[in-house]
């Protein structure tokens, strides 16, 4: 049971929060508790896996092998991307987004919806930037915890961004030879 000095305290903290919160906003509406919500949420994430790696007694490299952040660096920009403005994974985006139109060869642009968490989520997941944060901590765990899997599924990841590249490259080119 809170006693008064609880409550005491806990009033002054959201007074203090939602000051703050006018403070740096100003006009704009920008959701505080929300983003405070969704660092809390990948603290915890990122502990707990590095709670499953410390507990599988799998040592940490000395430091990473170039190939590999290379590997990670490309994976993680395809998985973001896909996730992030994919028509095809657009469903899993939808509760949180409300579609504008498109963005692009197979990629969409959609805004956050506003409401409680909803507008912080759908920020999220439709920032590619901010999505492959997420995802890198998650094969980098990945790497540790399951290095063969992470690997092979990273290569895949890799091969298509390579393979997206080609593609816009090869529209461009016809392009350029067909315009003129």
């Amino acid at each position: 049971m809170a006693t008064p000095t609880d409550n005491r305290i806990r009033r002054r903290a959201q007074a203090f929060l939602r000051r703050t919160g006018r403070g740096y906003a100003g006009t704009h509406d920008r959701p505080l508790r929300g983003y405070l919500a969704a660092m809390a949420a990948f603290g915890a994430y990122t502990a707990g896996w590095a709670a499953a790696v410390r507990l599988r007694g799998h040592p940490l490299p000395e430091r990473p092998e170039p190939r590999d952040v290379l590997l990670t660096s490309v994976a993680t920009f395809r998985l973001s991307r896909l996730l992030s403005k994919a028509s095809v994974t657009s469903p899993l985006r939808a509760p949180f987004t409300t579609y504008v139109g498109p963005q692009g060869p197979a990629e969409l642009h959609e805004e956050a919806r506003p409401g409680t968490g909803k507008d912080t989520v759908g920020e999220l997941v439709t920032c590619p930037f901010c999505v492959s944060v997420w995802v890198a901590s998650t094969l980098t765990a990945g790497q540790l915890l399951w290095p063969r899997a992470t690997r092979t599924a990273m290569g895949a990841l890799a091969a298509l961004a390579g393979a997206d590249a080609l593609q816009l490259a090869y529209g461009a080119l016809v392009g350029r030879t067909t315009d003129g």
